[in-house]
């Protein structure tokens, strides 16, 4: 995209999954990239393919050392570090301090840092890499649904102040993306994220074809408008077909907890 060739593009959390997919997609796009993580080795691997600045570290930290490595200024700012924390209310205080941190507070802290010099001079580009989860919900994992919902909720405040002066801003709203972080999600996302995975590169395809048509919800899952739709016309009906979801996911916590019983009992069986 002519947009983007020569414009300095930061990623976050791009040492693998979907920043790096993003990373690689902008430098093809013909952008000067800084790539971030919180894994410095696995930063450096992915720059090292294509070529980009390396600035290591914390992602709510990151923006000066990125603008200086892009030699002063930043175009175009992709808030992709996040973190899947699981549980419910029973989470402990630090596991939900973290998702807030990460999933918004990121967000927030490179927003403050970015926008003087955005307004300014009158452009700038924020990608916030929400997760479905923020326009709907994830079962089984209370503080990251309720963390992406806040940066949603960011990124739409950033929108509708700012793009008036210059300033876009951009959700990418995907369901299931085949990355270490789906691996993790344990029975919830094989019942919920699996079916429809997709790989990180189709994610980096559809932040590209949003940005040039200018969309704000950015869905590599196109199926996922219409379960926005469904949870703000028919409330009732969506938190009925969500709650089925649940139900199936704790016969399925139940059933792996009965199976190792089951086989140690066959073992002992065998025995006798």
């Amino acid at each position: 995209m002519e947009a983007l060739s020569g414009a300095r593009v930061v990623v976050t959390g791009a040492g693998g999954g979907i920043g790096a997919a993003l990373a690689r997609r902008f430098a093809a796009e013909g952008a000067r990239v800084a790539v971030n993580d919180l894994d410095a080795d696995a930063a450096r691997a992915t720059a090292a393919e294509i070529d980009a600045a390396v600035v290591p570290g914390d992602a709510s930290g990151v923006v000066p050392a990125a603008r200086t490595a892009l030699g002063g200024t930043i175009d175009v700012f992709c808030a992709n570090a996040g973190v899947g924390t699981g549980g419910g209310p029973e989470a402990d205080e630090d596991a939900w301090e973290l998702a807030w941190d990460v999933n918004v507070m990121s967000h927030v802290r490179a927003a403050r840092d970015l926008l003087p010099e955005w307004l300014e001079r009158g452009s700038g580009r924020f990608v916030s890499t929400v997760s479905a989860a923020g326009l709907l919900t994830m079962i089984g994992a209370a503080p990251y649904s309720v963390t992406k919902h806040g940066a949603l909720a960011f990124a739409e405040w950033l929108s509708l102040t700012y793009r008036h002066r210059g300033v876009r801003a951009h959700a990418v709203c995907p369901q299931g993306v085949r990355t270490a972080m789906l691996s993790t999600t344990g029975p919830a996302g094989d019942l919920v994220l699996a079916p429809t995975a997709i790989e990180p590169e189709d994610v980096a395809d559809a932040v590209i074809e949003g940005i040039a048509a200018e969309r704000f919800l950015i869905l590599p899952h196109p199926e996922v408008a219409g379960y926005y739709a469904a949870r703000a016309a028919e409330p009732e009906r969506w938190l009925g077909g969500m709650n089925k979801l649940q139900r199936q996911y704790e016969q399925q916590l139940a059933a792996a907890e009965e199976r190792p019983a089951d086989a140690a009992g066959a073992e002992r069986g065998g025995r006798a």
